[in-house]
């Protein structure tokens, strides 16, 4: 087995089991030293032992690459696809099975931790037909937001990474702030050429409920929004504690979103789980569209459409109401409306 591919393949297993970030950087960083290695070198270099003595290759991930350059599946992948097997969620399979993309993602160009090219290619693995490169805007300092001119140097990025795909599409996109004068947090010239904006509040979220819903509307009626990111912005479990959801309007929030064409997302974290399911049946009866997206920072969170699947199916919300099961070219059509 490659070498590569297999330490590789075991970061996305424990990203998906959210393992501690430690454990998943240690194999990353050995898939990348190894793939600095000729091939032709690196079973000598196993077999006398100088790989083992090369910074950022430990016990583990030298065990790994011996047993793949010996031919075989490494005993430690081996375990993970064992217990990988197994579905994240019993219920929303149909609903899954239907979904044809993801609009909500990051790279290491903001608080994710992989390369877009790794992050298309693992899209394109789990039988995606598309995603969406979301990362943060300007003002969210903490995840390294994209200024205006680092943006449009990732424009660049995705439409190179595209263009190696006839089966796949790598949209452009932002996870844009919606500031607290309910603007959006990048230039419009900027929001025009993009394929997705998610708007999304990630400050002051214990405002009061009149202050977030003017705030929440006012980024909900720019044209250039195409989905309602995380909007309760709560936490209910993880390495960053708890956080309750914000207090807002939902009638007049959900009412907007409709009558603007804007979707709900229904994010698919299991730290997220976002809106609470009493919110996703809210913004049904309100006729909203929504979107199941993953917010993934990592290639194996990619997976976590099913945690999204689930709940949307448990809630009643039908696929046709669900932009991530529309054709790519449709989803488009409908974005630039």
């Amino acid at each position: 087995m490659d070498a590569v591919a297999a330490l590789n393949e075991i970061a996305f297993w424990l990203e998906r089991e959210l393992a501690p970030s430690f454990k998943v950087s240690a194999f990353r960083s050995a898939a990348a030293i190894v793939a600095e290695i000729p091939a032709n070198e690196l079973a000598g270099r196993v077999a006398d032992g100088s790989l083992q003595k090369t910074k950022g290759i430990g016990s583990r991930t030298f065990e790994v690459v011996s047993q793949a350059v010996e031919g075989g599946v490494p005993d430690y992948l081996a375990d993970l696809r064992e217990r990988g097997a197994t579905p994240l969620v019993s219920g929303g399979a149909d609903l899954l099975a239907a979904l044809r993309g993801d609009l909500h993602s990051h790279s290491e160009w903001s608080d994710g931790g992989s390369p877009v090219a790794l992050m298309a290619g693992t899209a394109r693995s789990l039988g995606r037909e598309y995603l969406a490169l979301t990362d943060h805007s300007p003002s969210l300092r903490v995840a390294h937001g994209l200024s205006a001119e680092r943006l449009e140097k990732q424009l660049a990025l995705v439409a190179d990474v595209d263009s190696r795909h006839d089966d796949f599409r790598l949209l452009a996109g932002i996870e844009v702030d919606i500031l607290e004068d309910g603007t959006l947090d990048q230039s419009d010239a900027m929001l025009e050429r993009l394929d997705i904006v998610v708007a999304s509040v990630h400050s002051k979220l214990r405002a009061d409920s009149a202050t977030m819903t003017e705030r929440m509307l006012g980024g909900i009626r720019d044209p250039h929004t195409t989905v309602l990111g995380h909007c309760t912005g709560r936490l209910v479990s993880g390495s960053r504690g708890t956080r309750p959801p914000s207090d807002f309007d939902a009638e007049v929030v959900f009412a907007a979103c409709a009558e603007n064409d804007v979707a709900v997302e229904i994010n698919s974290r299991p730290e997220r789980q976002d809106p609470p399911d009493d919110l996703i049946r809210l913004a049904l009866g309100a006729g909203c569209l929504f979107s199941i997206d993953t917010d993934a920072h990592a290639p194996g969170q990619l997976d976590f459409l099913s945690y999204g699947a689930e709940r949307a199916h448990a809630a009643g919300v039908p696929a046709d109401r669900i932009i991530t099961t529309w054709p790519v070219d449709d989803l488009l059509d409908w974005a630039r409306r």
